[in-house]
């Protein structure tokens, strides 16, 4: 049979129906997954098409998947960085939704929290257990859309479930009715899906899900779970480990839209922020991240990562202040005790921080030519150097304006002979062994002890900035 698409404006052939393959052993895909061997990537040299949405956004399950791997929050704690993400957005709600656990009275009571900000976006959300009772929950609660877990390859279907394809399948379409009878607004949380049997299992299950969907006029959302950062973005790689390919046959066998479709990605082989990027190019309008990446083993797609790779795509931050990602990383580190590693992109204290000598004297010509953007106006973090062997007068001078935050028109240069008398020593430290950089603090105190009158200039500078 032929059909005329509107979504592709071609003539398609539509006559083959993807249906359950319900095997009598599971499919482990051994020659890729041996686990005693780091996973392979298989080619088949098929390219599947390109296909951006009109609207792309972000996700949050900082308080679902990112309370797996750090202490619970506190209900004041989750309020503040739910305040967070709300102002991130920004007013065109580009942080669409956010996802909470529905559990414990201290979850609800977050949850309660939250909503009396009276915010719009991010869209509150749940995550259940699949019982008709935790729906109901979810109902009384008033909350419109909750996450269903439903594993899809046959490692979950067969070892851990001890089901058959066909058991699971009627199973998770089964809770999935459960939670249409009262009204809520099922999102199917396909996990394992770089595992998965595509054509022999997922595929099949999302088609039903899609006729649920018309037959009860409520959209049935699916998230792709790459539970193990096994997706792979390269073009012309083979499923499962296909991100092009797993976005295409779900909007395209599977008949998906666009905005009904997820990708939920984890950072085990890096691949995290790239796989949600191609994501977004290959269909799929939204991307589920956490804050700073906090997430189950090696964490979940960063939010702040997918915040800067969404402007660059659309050439557009549209509204998103991306200076509340420096407070939140503040806030992290001094209400939460969670020390972010200093390289960190975004976050880190060293992100945008140079030791070479070279490099700093590069800053103090032109900031452009060592800084990947203008910190200061994107997040409100000037770009840094500091003090080693390496340094030199350049990154002295640099460090000296950034620390006290001179004026452009400040007269300090690298012939100032004071500067000599503290490099003498900074030279000294290392060749008597020292490795560590020399702190801020140890600067000042430097300064202020070895050339007062320089520390008087400055700290009046600082004063009348």
């Amino acid at each position: 049979m032929l059909v005329f698409s509107k979504r592709s404006n071609t003539l398609e052939q539509t006559e083959y129906q993807y249906s359950l393959q319900d095997v009598a052993e599971p499919q482990l895909y051994r020659l890729l997954y041996t686990y005693g061997e780091v996973p392979k990537i298989p080619f088949n040299h098929r390219h599947v098409p390109m296909r951006p949405p009109d609207e792309i956004w972000i996700t949050d399950t900082t308080f679902r998947d990112g309370q797996q791997a750090r202490a619970p929050y506190t209900v004041e704690q989750i309020v503040q960085l739910y305040k967070f993400l709300h102002e991130l957005g920004g007013p065109k709600g580009i942080i669409r939704q956010c996802e909470f656990f529905l559990y414990s009275e201290r979850d609800r009571k977050a949850v309660e929290a939250c909503r009396a900000l009276g915010y719009q976006y991010p869209e509150i959300t749940g995550w259940i257990r699949a019982t008709k009772k935790d729906f109901m929950l979810v109902k009384e609660m008033g909350i419109e859309e909750t996450g269903i877990l439903a594993s899809c390859s046959d490692y979950h279907i067969f070892n851990k479930l001890h089901m058959t394809r066909r058991q699971a399948m009627d199973q998770f379409l089964g809770v999935v009715k459960d939670a249409l009878e009262i009204g809520v607004r099922p999102r199917v949380h396909l996990e394992d899906i770089t595992r998965a049997d595509f054509y022999g299992f997922v595929v099949p299950l999302a088609l039903e899900l899609y006729k649920l969907s018309q037959e009860s006029g409520i959209p049935i959302k699916i998230r792709a779970c790459d539970t193990l950062g096994l997706g792979v973005s390269y073009p012309g790689v083979a499923l499962p480990r296909s991100v092009p390919g797993i976005a295409y046959g779900l909007w395209h066998h599977a008949r998906f839209p666009s905005e009904l479709l997820e990708w939920h990605g984890h950072n085990d082989f890096y691949k995290a922020v790239t796989n949600s990027a191609t994501a977004w190019l290959y269909g799929i309008s939204a991307v589920n991240c956490t804050l700073l990446g906090i997430g189950e083993r090696t964490g979940n797609t960063p939010l702040e990562a997918m915040v800067f790779e969404y402007a660059a795509l659309r050439g557009t931050l549209d509204g998103m202040n991306t200076t509340v990602i420096t407070e939140i990383a503040e806030y992290y580190e001094k209400e939460l005790g969670y020390q972010i590693p200093p390289m960190t992109p975004f976050v880190g204290a060293d992100f945008n921080t140079t030791r070479a000598g070279i490099h700093a004297d590069g800053l103090l010509k032109d900031q452009e030519i060592y800084t990947i953007f203008d910190t200061e106006k994107l997040l409100n973090r000037k770009a840094r150097v500091m003090i080693n062997q390496s340094s030199g007068t350049a990154g002295l001078v640099h460090w000296i304006r950034s620390e006290f935050n001179l004026p452009p028109d400040n007269t300090l240069d690298k012939r100032d002979p004071r500067l000599a008398i503290l490099l003498d020593w900074i030279q000294k430290e290392y060749d008597s062994g020292r490795v560590s950089c020399i702190s801020d603090q140890e600067m000042r105190d430097l300064i202020k002890t070895l050339t007062p009158d320089l520390y008087a200039e400055l700290t009046a500078a600082q004063k009348q900035a």
